[in-house]
């Protein structure tokens, strides 16, 4: 009897250890075609950025050799769209893999989905009727609110897409505290959150559908007619934010996207301060800037920029070479450097041996993702901003003068 036991212990074993194996296979053909789709997703689409970016340039260099200059701006407009296209690319996959840059700020979910309705309404087109239904004594959040914005927008427009023959989308909110079986259905930590659900009255989503949509590059459409990062970047966002997106759907019944975020507890204050839309910007001058960046082109192209504005710059490529120079000028007004920087020093690490002795040194960090470990955003200090990668001329020049202080 013994014997036959042990025979069925062995066996046991060895259809477990067998399932656990094809288990573990099954997982990594999984991953591995998800880094396909993502990689073929991005080849796909750098591809025809680069050609359009490479082939304006070629060509604004044979107009060039053939004296036609006039015909330039057209080939320098299609190589600044592309690069546009490259950036929001490449922002929709910082977010799905929570590494975007965000500036959460406390947030007034109806004030936001209210002052949306009409460039909802425009982007969906006559044919889908826009419903808004603000929520009395709904809890603010905190949150990136231009982000939020442009989730809230790809929200609409997925269900625009949904309703080919038109339809109804419906923008609701709410207050919801999850106890500790709400939170872990859907994949957050017990407490209190606001909810933000956009509802149409489309075709809805099968449910083979729903367990790839947040997928990097999956959809529905036909080639050509869409990234599939829509729904990613949103559930990047959110992830990042704190929250979580669930899909409720049914097919033939529509669909309904509801993004979670943490509530806030504490006031909201409007800020109606907006450097990016003021007026013309005009050359200032005088004060000197130091910027530190280990990229060269990078650097070149920020030092001319400043210096189009009438500022003196000083330049360095690493963190111990800035310090250097820090030492050697105290007329430094301002540190403008990379977060990721070689020589065993970042850019959060120059600034605070920066600090050191000139504890009054404004710094602007310019980074190409969320290094929150090393920014540490929630003690960044006076005097210390971030700009994203890659930045327009005007945009940084904005910047610089908001926090030098030069007002005309």
């Amino acid at each position: 009897m013994a014997e036959l036991n042990a025979t069925l212990e062995a066996r046991v074993e060895e259809r477990t250890e067998a399932l656990r194996h094809a288990e573990e296979t099954l997982r990594h053909s999984q991953k591995m075609e998800a880094v396909g789709q993502l990689t073929g997703g991005l080849a796909h689409d750098f591809n025809n950025i680069l050609a359009g970016i490479g082939g304006s340039l070629e060509l604004m260099n044979t107009r060039l050799t053939q004296g036609r200059v006039a015909e330039i701006d057209r080939y320098l407009t299609g190589a600044q769209s592309a690069v546009k296209r490259a950036a929001n690319l490449t922002q929709r996959l910082l977010a799905f893999s929570r590494r975007q840059t965000l500036d959460p700020k406390p947030a007034d979910l109806n004030g936001i989905v209210v002052g949306m309705h009409e460039l909802i309404s425009r982007s969906v087109g006559p044919a889908i009727e826009v419903e808004t239904v603000p929520t009395e004594g709904l809890w603010a959040t905190f949150v990136d609110i231009g982000q939020l914005e442009n989730a809230l927008l790809n929200l609409c427009i997925n269900a625009r897409n949904a309703m080919p023959d038109g339809g109804k989308v419906v923008i609701e909110m709410g207050n919801r505290s999850l106890d500790a079986r709400e939170a872990r259905e859907r994949g957050l930590s017990p407490g209190q959150y606001v909810w933000l659900s956009v509802s149409d009255t489309g075709t809805g989503m099968a449910p083979e559908v729903i367990a790839r949509a947040f997928d990097p590059f999956y959809t529905t459409k036909p080639t050509g007619q869409g990234t599939g990062l829509g729904l990613s970047m949103v559930y990047g966002f959110a992830g990042q934010s704190g929250g979580t997106v669930r899909i409720p759907s049914d097919v033939g019944k529509g669909t309904m996207i509801c993004v979670y975020l943490p509530r806030h507890i504490g006031s909201i204050h409007s800020d109606d301060m907006s450097v990016e839309a003021a007026g013309p910007l005009h050359p200032v001058g005088g004060e000197t800037i130091l910027v530190v960046d280990d990229e060269p082109l990078v650097r070149m192209i920020a030092v001319e920029i400043l210096e189009e504005f009438g500022y003196d710059l000083l330049e360095a490529e690493d963190g111990p070479a800035a310090l250097r120079v820090l030492q050697a000028r105290r007329d430094i007004a301002l540190l403008v450097s990379d977060v990721g920087l070689p020589s065993g020093m970042n850019g959060r690490q120059l600034a605070d041996a920066a600090r050191v002795s000139r504890p009054d040194l404004k710094v602007l960090f310019i980074t190409g993702y969320a290094e929150n470990a090393v920014l540490n955003y929630g003690d960044l200090g006076p005097g210390m901003q971030v700009l994203t990668k890659p930045f327009a001329s005007e945009t940084l020049a904005r910047r610089v003068k908001e926090m030098i202080g030069n007002d005309d």
